[in-house]
């Protein structure tokens, strides 16, 4: 029901859109295109769900974006609906609500697919399949996910809080992009078509559409803008676009010829060197990246700060495969000859995104990064974290491991002074020869103090802030120390080694042959954990 309702409303929508331009142009007796007007809803219907059709001239693939989101928007009421009559209450189950409707939404595609033939014009039933499913998926999904949330009362940033931490913040550095590089693609559009808006006023003119007509003209227009928006995004990225063969539209030249006349391709340069004032437009995929690898870490900072390069490159990496996608879904031919090859090459578009949004994010990403550890060692001042020593004397210092405010700091065993003892978390301790005990325990854990549960989501949500941010101070100290303890423990035993060696071949001894009455010294050595940083005590 969910999925002929959208459809049903999809295509009565289209089809008064249809009936009005017929009426508004010269035509014949009602009862003699009665067939034309349903079988052009029908191909308007399937064009709005990014239908390709096949003409005699060649193919018609260059579809505009915006009439999706007529479907979009009647499927995600349908999705809301039936998730309100079946009562959907757990998260998993919202794949299978989006199935249910994506299923027979893509059979009724299709089978409108195969009623719309003609001699003349030929749908594509393969690609009306799959783009009613696809669409029929997410935005029937997308309602019921948004149903789902209403009625539970979470809120978007709890629905990010399931996921985990590096994938949620890549999400969140994709979107952030993607979205700074459409709308610098907007603004390069909008700026461009204002400078030769009086040249699209005359186009118009010339058209001579009339009341009707030209509301209609200014409705396929708005359904074009995505389209413009992508390519105008293809300029500012370099590789540009073609509006015919052997065309081209970029920063490095312009080469264009004869147009089809339509106000919207005012906006293009003419023929020659691209517009200087066009050229800033390169500077648009560095500040995206810029944008994406900021808040890749500042939803997820990295302990360690050559990690932060690299999911910040991912980042970009992520965003040329969601522009490459973009390029190939905006562009195509428009029939044969001449505008057999409009758009941009996705492959090209793809490969300069990921490589100048993901050069500028993993740049952004590191600065980021470590202005994040910085800020949070300033805060902290002289209130450092609290530490224990162990060992003997001023020359030991003992080990220093950080320890929550309220906290009580742990004991450390004394040792005797020949006993290596490492910095950071590591406390080194002698172990016996032959039994399973060691000589003593560092200390008991102290377990962290129980907080209140907060009463309000909120509260919650900043709960859960500050033991995360908690959690990443733990694990890069905890890092730090181990790195430092294991460097110290490899100089000592290859001091020891020395030593032992220098010592046997003074007495005159073989390095394979154990000297009789000769025993070894063992030591183990412990890794000191905040209680709030690692689950499991002694750890």
């Amino acid at each position: 029901m969910a999925a002929a309702t959208a459809a049903g409303s999809g295509l009565a929508a289209i089809v008064t859109l249809t009936i009005i331009g017929w009426v508004a142009a010269p035509h014949d007796t009602f009862g003699e295109d009665i067939v034309d007007i349903l079988q052009g809803a029908v191909l308007a219907w399937l064009v709005g769900h990014h239908v390709s059709f096949t003409v005699p001239d060649g193919q018609i693939a260059l579809l505009p974006l915006g009439l999706v989101l007529l479907p979009g928007l009647l499927l995600y009421r349908s999705g809301r609906w039936l998730a309100r009559s079946c009562e959907i209450l757990r998260l998993r189950y919202v794949w299978g609500a989006a199935v249910a409707v994506a299923g027979p939404y893509a059979a009724i595609a299709g089978t409108l697919a195969l009623v719309a033939r003609t001699e003349a014009i030929e749908p594509s039933m393969p690609r009306a399949l799959v783009m009613g499913f696809a669409i029929a998926f997410l935005a029937a999904g997308l309602g019921a996910l948004r149903q789902l949330m209403r009625d539970k009362g979470v809120a978007v940033r709890d629905l990010l809080e399931l996921m985990p931490a590096r994938p949620r913040s890549l999400l969140v550095g994709l979107l952030a992009s993607t979205g700074t590089l459409l709308l610098g693609g907007l603004l390069l559009f909008a700026a461009a078509l204002a400078f030769a808006f009086p040249e699209a006023v005359e186009t118009t003119r010339v058209l001579g559409p009339g009341v009707v007509g030209g509301v209609l003209l200014v409705v396929i227009q708005l359904a074009y803008l995505p389209n413009a928006v992508v390519f105008a995004v293809c300029y500012a990225l370099g590789p540009g676009f073609a509006m015919g063969a052997g065309t081209v539209v970029a920063p490095t030249g312009v080469s264009v010829g004869a147009l089809p006349v339509f106000p919207m391709l005012a906006a293009l340069p003419d023929d020659g060197a691209a517009p200087a004032v066009s050229l800033v437009a390169l500077a648009l995929p560095f500040a995206a990246g810029a944008v994406g690898g900021v808040l890749t870490q500042r939803s997820a900072p990295d302990a360690v700060g050559e990690a932060a390069p690299l999911w910040g490159f991912v980042c970009g990496v992520t965003t040329g495969i969601l522009c490459a996608a973009m390029a190939e879904i905006a562009g195509g031919p428009l029939g044969g000859e001449r505008l057999s090859e409009v758009g941009p090459s996705a492959w090209q578009v793809g490969l300069v995104a990921a490589l100048e949004v993901g050069v500028a994010a993993a740049v952004a990403a590191w600065i980021a990064n470590w202005w994040y550890w910085r800020k949070l060692r300033l805060g902290k001042g002289t209130e450092s974290p609290g530490s224990t020593e162990s060992g003997t004397g001023a020359a030991k210092k003992g080990a220093r491991a950080p320890v929550r405010p309220g906290a009580e700091p742990r004991p450390v065993v004394e040792l005797p002074p020949d006993v290596p003892v490492g910095k950071g978390l590591a406390t080194v301790t002698p172990l016996r020869r032959r039994d399973g005990q060691g000589v003593g325990d560092a200390g008991e854990e102290a377990g962290p103090d129980p907080e209140p549960s907060p009463a309000t989501p909120g509260e919650m949500r900043a709960a859960r802030d500050r033991e995360r941010a908690a959690r990443t101070v733990d694990r890069g100290a905890e890092r730090g120390a181990r790195k430092e303890a294991r460097r110290e423990l490899r100089d000592h035993r290859r001091r020891e080694r020395r030593e032992a060696k220098d010592a046997r071949r003074a007495s005159g001894g073989r390095w394979w042959r154990r000297r009789q009455g000769e025993d070894e010294e063992m030591y183990g050595i412990t890794y000191e954990a905040d209680p709030g940083g690692v689950d499991a005590p002694g750890h």
